[in-house]
């Protein structure tokens, strides 16, 4: 069994098979330090903790007697793992599940417990929900203050992290609070696809000023980068301008091909409490 752990990028932006019978071997990682070192966070020496939770909507195998079995998948990838999961070879992966037959569900969240924890280079949390049962039907609103309403004039959308600077002065009002936004967009690296996601900042530190973070947020609608790069961008961006002596960031985007990605980093917090947006 061999998954692939490269820079290059085999599955995204091709033409693609969808071959349904088991084959970890579609799994493609990229090394996590290379969209850190854009940003100047040491490998040896993140300032945050979090993880990656993806969610799969399309997820199906067969039993041993041939019936179909369908579910919803919760992975959990660490932030310490050396490597991410490129999307659309994790698509691929799921879908070799579909005509392949497993004598138990336990069987299937071991054998992608493995592949993925070998494919990322750290140990995945897998939670498998077998005929939908169990996963829960609520809908959450965002927390805190929604900064979407603002009304401001926006006629430059290059990614600007200057918009950032005195955000939070120096002898500001201390506060805790949670400030949320609908609109954050960037793009794919490669194919330059949309990714629509919600964030949730929650801070404890000087106030930022609510209408530079906006702008800062919608500079992202044309930066491409993905998913898990962008949050931590978010983080240590606001960390080296507003200086926060607490920060926490989750951005939930929606699904592409059945799966989403939830990027959560912290450097206080082990866990969000927000769950699935309408969008997703």
């Amino acid at each position: 069994m061999h998954i692939k752990k490269q820079d290059k990028i085999t599955h995204l932006g091709a033409n693609s098979d969808y071959p349904d019978q088991y084959a970890p071997e579609l799994l493609e990682a990229l090394p996590r330090a290379r969209g850190r070192d854009l940003i100047g966070v040491d490998e040896n020496n993140l300032p945050f903790g979090g993880f990656d939770l993806w969610t799969a909507f399309e997820l199906s195998w067969l039993n041993a007697k041939g019936k179909p079995v369908v579910g919803i998948g919760e992975f959990t990838l660490p932030h310490s793992s050396t490597n991410l999961i490129e999307s659309k070879s994790f698509k691929l992966y799921l879908n070799s599940f579909n005509q392949t037959r497993f004598d138990s569900v336990e069987q299937v969240s071991a054998a992608m417990r493995q592949d993925l924890s070998q494919a990322a280079n750290g140990q995945v949390g897998v939670k498998l929900y077998p005929g939908l049962d169990g996963y829960s039907a609520q809908i959450d609103r965002l927390p805190g203050v929604n900064i979407d309403d603002l009304d401001i004039a926006v006629d430059d959308f290059a990614f600007k992290p200057e918009y950032l600077d005195g955000a939070a002065a120096d002898q500001g009002e201390w506060v805790t609070e949670t400030l949320s936004s609908n609109l954050l967009k960037s793009n794919c690296l490669v194919t330059n696809q949309p990714d629509w996601g919600s964030v949730v900042i929650h801070y404890e530190g000087r106030k930022i000023d609510r209408e530079r973070l906006l702008r800062y947020l919608i500079s992202f609608r044309q930066h491409n980068e993905f998913h898990e790069q962008c949050v931590e961008r978010i983080f240590n961006d606001l960390k080296q301008s507003c200086r926060p002596e607490k920060l926490s960031v989750f951005a939930r985007y929606t699904r592409r091909g059945g799966l989403d990605i939830n990027p959560f980093r912290s450097d206080f917090e082990t866990a969000p409490t927000l769950g699935r947006l309408i969008r997703q």
